[in-house]
């Protein structure tokens, strides 16, 4: 049985170790028959930088490192390239001068490696130029330039305006090296989380080919199924692969559904069904301009955004879909047309991100971890045990323990979505199964949660001050429960109202249908 990967980015360390490793090489084929100047966005720990290594030992020559891979026979072995290759990816960039240090570094490092000597020594511009040029005329061969998580010096700062505008610019002076260099050049590939657009960051390198939603590259990072069921066949003994997509799969950017590698790898390690990748590290500034925007948060198992919306980003320009997509907590549900655009459907990937996103986002409203777990298990064993009496309880419990300071803080007295969001997190965040908005051929249930063979229909209202009644008369006059008549057992009617006044529910009823 071979080794597991995890935390390995080079393609040496796996090909010598022994690790498993997924066939990713014929992208790197496809890349150089098809073009020049490519840029790929991808979530964080997704495999980018491992496919940026393997680039780079293609072009270095290293056929020993591909044996038995698609590229072994199908890549002229006799040409090799000199490869300059920046990683952003390691430690925090503090600051513009920083970012300006590191890139030099980077450089003068490449320098040794090449036994390559240039004038200028403290401009990285400057640097970068004389050091393609120069490897060009000693080698007799075009460059290949590989620049990893060139946005995370960006990323880094992004809650802080002002600094994240002054990286910015370094990092776009740094890049108009390319647009000049272009004789001297055979392949430039930058990947990173984010598609900052090509004004703010390329300015002038036009003919940067953005595959990261391209069809015909939708697989060239992550697992597909049959990687998975293929390449780790004999790890797989005994898993519930249901279960394994349920959890994992789910990633789409308009081609096959893939898994994060992370995950995979983390699961297959341990056999425990965990929210691996989710646990190593969500910005707490993600939940910020949540809160700031007043997002409705079942809103995000559906958002409708555009093409323009998607491929544009920047520091002053900071779109909640945008940056959902980008980061890995939506993906690409489907498209359609509208007219002369297209119109991505997101929603979450799979159920780790959606059952963990919305813990997140309880957790920034609770300061005490432990009291949200013990509601969020008082709802589970109410569910269970199919107990109103006790959810009603529970809800009451979670609303009443948020500190009044935090409603202040948050100004949350124009943000009518805020209870329902909070439900729906509670509920989704718990693991049971939800579906927010779910429609019907008379309107929308508010949210419905699925048990075993019961249907929990509930609709939310929010009131000034005292109840009105009128939640559960909703549900009956639109007969919502039609729809799970014939595939549950029992339907749970459940009217909800929220005092914007008294901050907590001052209305649940419920009625039960039985088949």
């Amino acid at each position: 049985m071979k080794k597991l990967p995890i935390g390995i980015s080079t393609l040496q360390s796996i090909r010598e170790d022994n690790c498993y490793y997924v066939d990713k090489t014929p992208f790197v084929k496809k890349l150089v028959d098809n073009g020049k100047y490519y840029f790929l966005s991808r979530p964080r720990r997704f495999g980018k930088s491992l496919l940026v290594d393997t680039i780079k030992q293609a072009f270095l020559g290293n056929r020993e490192l591909f044996k038995g891979l698609y590229l072994e026979n199908n890549w002229d072995w006799e040409k090799k390239y000199p490869v300059i290759h920046i990683d952003f990816g390691g430690g925090v960039v503090q600051d513009a001068q920083d970012l300006k240090e590191w890139i030099i570094k980077q450089l003068k490092r490449h320098m040794i490696t090449y036994n390559v000597s240039v004038e200028e020594q403290n401009n990285a511009r400057f640097i970068f130029t004389d050091l393609i040029i120069s490897l060009k005329e000693i080698y007799k061969n075009p460059v290949v330039v590989l620049v990893d998580e060139y946005d995370k010096p960006i990323l880094d700062n992004i809650d802080d305006t002002e600094k994240a505008i002054e990286i910015r610019e370094v990092l776009k002076d740094f890049y108009s090296v390319l647009k000049a260099s272009d004789q001297y050049l055979k392949l430039v590939f930058l990947t990173g989380v984010s598609r900052f657009s090509k004004v703010s960051i390329f300015s002038g390198l036009n003919q940067l080919q953005d595959i990261t939603l391209s069809p015909a590259f939708a697989t060239i990072c992550g697992y597909t199924q049959s990687e998975l069921e293929t390449v780790f066949s004999d790890r797989l003994e005994g898993v519930e692969l249901e279960k394994l997509r349920y959890w994992y799969n789910g990633y789409s950017w308009l081609g096959d559904k893939v898994y994060n590698p992370f995950d995979v790898l983390l699961f297959l390690s341990e056999k425990i069904f965990r929210p691996y990748w989710f646990e190593t590290g969500t910005p707490t500034f993600l939940m910020e301009i949540i809160l700031n925007n007043k997002v409705f948060l079942p809103k995000l198992e559906e958002i409708k955004a555009s093409d323009e919306i998607l491929a544009n980003l920047d520091v002053d320009f900071l779109k909640i879909e945008n940056l959902l997509f980008q980061s890995g907590y939506l993906t690409i549900k489907e498209t359609k047309k509208l007219g002369l655009k297209t119109i991505y459907i997101l929603t979450y990937p799979n159920f780790e991100v959606k059952m963990s996103f919305n813990n997140f986002f309880l957790s920034d409203i609770l300061p005490v971890a432990s009291d949200k777990e013990e509601v969020q298990n008082s709802i589970v064993e109410a569910i269970e045990e199919n107990s109103l009496e006790n959810l009603k309880t529970a809800l009451y419990s979670f609303f009443a323990s948020i500190p009044n300071d935090w409603y202040r803080k948050n100004d949350l007295d124009s943000y009518e979505g805020f209870y329902a969001s909070v439900v729906y997190a509670l509920f989704t965040g718990s693991g049971l199964n939800t579906r927010s908005e779910d429609t019907t051929n008379l309107g929308k249930i508010d949210l419905t949660v699925l048990y075993q063979d019961r249907a929990y229909i509930i609709e939310f209202k929010v009131v000034e001050k005292d109840s009105e009644g009128k939640a559960l008369g909703q549900i009956k006059e639109k007969r919502y429960y039609e729809k799970y008549t014939d595939s549950c057992r029992e339907i749970n009617l459940i009217g909800i109202e929220f005092s914007k006044e008294k901050r907590n529910v001052v209305y649940f009823e419920y009625e039960t249908l039985e088949r």
